[in-house]
């Protein structure tokens, strides 16, 4: 049985939001908030923060902003769900923007759950008022104690939109600069 072009990309954001999820509940269940577990040397750990959801752990205006915020990424989610669909439709659109939407699609659904469910499941917030579960981090360049690059921790959903959109504007930038085709008209007398 082989599987549309549209059930491939659902499947592969289902699977991509599973995968997030899953990191997050074994994290959420078997870390303490603030424990770090160092994975290769100094350079990777898993360590266990929670944020109210915007990028580097960034809040938005209390109650009311995180309500905006998370709001706003349902609606921008579903825009995203719409155009992918719209695009696959259409014989010109290349694979690779299709996968690289969905990661991103995923990335932020994978995100969206921590704050619609996380707060009532773990008890600490009602519905939407959750926190973001982050646990990778990447201190790449140190200088004694001050991390020099790269100090946030972040995860698998935020790599999903972070390596899909990189992808996108490396390889099919050109893609999303196009004009629609337009039929052509004629000149009057031909």
């Amino acid at each position: 049985m082989k599987l549309s072009q549209g059930k491939r990309l659902l499947l592969l954001g289902f699977l991509l939001v599973v995968i997030d999820q899953v990191i997050k509940i074994l994290v959420k269940t078997n870390m303490e908030l603030g424990d770090q577990i160092y994975v290769i040397g100094e350079w990777f750990r898993l360590c266990f923060v929670e944020n109210e959801g915007m990028a580097f752990g960034m809040a938005f205006g209390g109650k009311f902003g995180k309500l905006l915020l998370t709001l706003f990424r349902i609606i921008l989610s579903g825009g995203l769900i719409w155009w992918i669909s719209t695009l696959v439709e259409k014989e010109s659109t290349p694979k690779g923007v299709l996968v690289g939407l969905t990661m991103i699609t995923a990335g932020a659904i994978g995100n969206i759950v921590d704050c619609l469910f996380y707060g009532v499941i773990w008890g600490y917030a009602p519905f939407m008022f959750g926190k973001v579960v982050d646990m990778f981090f990447f201190p790449i360049i140190r200088d004694g104690a001050r991390v020099i690059f790269f100090s946030p921790v972040f995860n698998f959903a935020d790599s999903c939109v972070t390596v899909g959109a990189i992808y996108l504007a490396l390889f099919h930038l050109k893609f999303f600069g196009k004009d629609e085709e337009k039929p052509e008209t004629k000149k009057a007398g031909e």
